[in-house]
């Protein structure tokens, strides 16, 4: 049985077969559910009885108060400055390469005045405060809390709250130093739904943010879609993504760990690579091969391909264009020797890598650009994460005498059309009639 499945683009039923290996059926479980939505309930009336009744129960941490969760941010440093040298190095390192990208990312107000002296435009300013979920425990994801921390201070967030799990109340030293590396501002050692709920509704001690941010599990992904409204969200991510197009120059070994790379996160991962070379898919399969069993999570990678992943054979790189569009994937490789003639071809995806050395592992690490990106599809309509998601724009409208003179009829024209009597009147008062 093949490790991998393999499709033709010139079959008759490839595209029946295409949507069939796409489909991921993102369903919530009931159970799951109904025990946020009781979670976040509760958190709402109760606040900080209940954070800590939930942090007993999930976590096996006891507490008497709320603030006894806290941790301080002397910890932090400390965690950071006990870290090995060469964590160190690479942590600052990534976190200074994700800081000077995002700082391109700004966005400045600006306005602008017309020839009457009516001045227009639009003032942006940072969200006043935001709530960062880091998964914690045994699961450490310091990139993570750099990817979202790092473009909230560029943002010029003045406050930055961070919640993280602390089961049997180990702190992971590794998201406490990302967290003091980033400037995270306030940290507590809460984490589920229960955390996203005291973010959003906020309790007698945790005062509520404006959006939450930060991968989590499924209770904490329903969580985040429950309090949308209340407060804002990132996004709700689904399983991880990789689709390289090769044109068979890159070595056949570096592909197949691409496609591992994605694969290695979890059974629902998805890796496809597509070449117009079927001699070049057969040397992958192959390295695939031989490459799986030495892989520490060989088991997840296996299932991950045998039901999701594929290596498609196309007629030429633009067909491959074609189908990429299409899938609108998260991570697209562009492996290919002259990679910038593809990408003009590309109108639909999350993050892409430009020939054989732009790994895509390079860029959940330490590239610079964002790693929370689009998935499951929603590249077609949004974007990586980035200073714009901690940012918001007010417009500016500083009308003069002369611009309402001729403003006010145009609008009192609209809204007598429209029936709305008092808008044209408020429009109409402000004419000059001393003529």
């Amino acid at each position: 049985m093949s490790l991998i499945n393999r499709l033709n683009s010139r079959q008759a039923d490839f595209a029946d077969q295409l949507q069939a290996l796409l489909a991921y059926d993102a369903s919530q479980d009931a159970s799951i559910e109904q025990a946020t939505a009781n979670i976040l309930d509760r958190i709402r009336h109760d606040g900080d009885a209940a954070v800590l009744d939930y942090t007993q129960q999930f976590d096996h941490v006891t507490a008497n108060h709320v603030s006894e969760l806290a941790i301080p941010l002397q910890q932090c440093q400390e965690a950071l400055e006990s870290l090995p040298a060469d964590l160190l190095q690479a942590l600052q390192a990534a976190a200074e390469r994700i800081r000077r990208y995002h700082e391109h990312q700004r966005v400045q107000s600006w306005s602008y005045t017309e020839d009457d002296g009516t001045q227009l435009g639009q003032q942006v300013t940072p969200i006043d405060r935001v709530g960062l979920y880091v998964p914690g425990g045994k699961a450490a994801y310091p990139s993570s809390v750099l990817m979202n921390a790092v473009p909230a201070k560029v943002a010029g967030v003045p406050r930055l709250v961070m919640v993280t799990p602390t089961p049997h109340g180990e702190h992971n030293p590794l998201v406490l130093a990302a967290a003091a590396i980033s400037g995270v501002d306030e940290v507590w050692g809460i984490g589920g739904a229960q955390a996203v709920g005291a973010l959003a509704y906020g309790t007698q001690t945790i005062a509520p943010v404006d959006k939450i941010v930060g991968p989590g599990n499924a209770y904490v992904a329903a969580a985040k879609r429950r309090v949308f409204g209340t407060v804002g969200i990132d996004m709700i991510a689904g399983p991880s993504e990789i689709l390289i197009i090769s044109d068979g120059t890159t070595p056949a070994e570096w592909i197949a760990m691409d496609l591992f790379s994605q694969a290695e996160h979890d059974e629902l991962a998805q890796a496809i690579l597509i070449s117009p070379d079927a001699d070049f898919l057969d040397r992958v399969e192959a390295e695939i091969t031989r490459l799986l069993p030495g892989m520490d999570r060989a088991d997840i990678i296996r299932t991950s391909l045998r039901n999701r992943g594929a290596l498609i054979h196309v007629p030429d790189l633009q067909a491959a264009c074609d189908i990429t569009n299409h899938i609108a994937p998260e991570h697209l490789e562009i492996a290919t020797e002259h990679p910038q003639s593809v990408l003009e071809h590309i109108r639909h995806a999350g993050a892409i890598f430009l020939g054989r050395y732009s790994s895509e592992a390079l860029g959940d690490y330490c590239a610079g650009p964002n790693h929370v990106l689009p998935t499951a599809r929603t590249a077609r309509f949004s974007s990586p994460l980035g200073v714009h998601d901690f940012q918001k724009r007010s417009s500016l409208i500083h009308i003069s005498r002369a611009g309402a003179q001729t403003l006010g009829p145009i609008a009192a024209t609209l809204a007598t059309g429209e029936g709305l009597q008092a808008h044209a009147t408020s429009a109409s008062l402000r004419l000059d009639t001393s003529d």
